[in-house]
C-alpha cells in the first residue's frame, strides 16, 4: 500500500444518519490509513440521534457537516459508497472515482416511535453499518486499524 491515505466518499440521500455512521466508523477503524468524507444527494444536517448512538461506542461525530455531493465531483477518491438505493439512483458519476460500491441500509429515521424504539433503531443500523465498515477495510486494507465496536 502506499503511503497516500485511501480516500473513501460516502453517500446517501440527506447526508443525516447512515452516511454519517459510515464516515465515523469507517475513520474510527482505518485511522490514518484512511480519509473519509461523506455527502448527500439532498443534505439535511447531522441527524442528533445519530450523533448519540455513535458517541455510545466511542465515536464522536459531532463536529460532522452535511454536505453536498456536487461539493465533490472534483475530487479524486479511491472508493465511492453510496448506502441508500435513493442516492445510488440520484447520485451522480464521479470521473475521479477509481471504484464504486453500493450498499443500502435501512434509514432509521422513525419519528413516529417512541424514544427508545427510536434509539433502537439507529443502533441497529448503527452495528450494520460498523459491520460493513470492518468488511469493507479488511478488504480495501488487508486489515483494520482498531478492533473495536461491533
Amino acid at each position: 500500500m502506499s503511503d497516500e491515505p485511501f480516500r473513501i466518499l460516502v453517500i446517501c440521500t440527506g447526508n443525516r444518519a447512515r452516511s454519517q455512521m459510515a464516515h465515523g466508523w469507517l475513520r474510527h477503524l482505518g485511522g490514518e490509513r484512511v480519509e473519509v468524507e461523506s455527502a448527500g444527494t439532498a443534505p439535511k444536517g447531522v441527524h442528533p440521534v445519530a450523533i448519540k448512538v455513535m458517541a455510545e461506542v466511542g465515536i464522536d461525530i459531532s463536529a460532522h457537516t452535511s454536505d453536498h455531493v456536487d461539493d465533490y465531483l472534483d475530487d479524486d477518491f479511491d472508493l465511492v459508497v453510496t448506502v441508500c438505493d435513493q442516492a445510488k439512483d440520484a447520485c451522480p458519476t464521479f470521473p475521479g472515482a477509481k471504484q464504486t460500491l453500493h450498499q443500502a441500509f435501512e434509514d432509521p429515521d422513525y419519528p413516529w416511535l417512541d424514544d427508545e424504539e427510536f434509539a433502537a433503531v439507529f443502533r441497529r443500523i448503527r452495528d450494520a453499518v460498523g459491520a460493513f465498515s470492518r468488511d469493507l477495510l479488511a478488504c480495501e486494507l488487508g486489515s483494520t486499524h482498531r478492533d473495536n465496536g461491533p
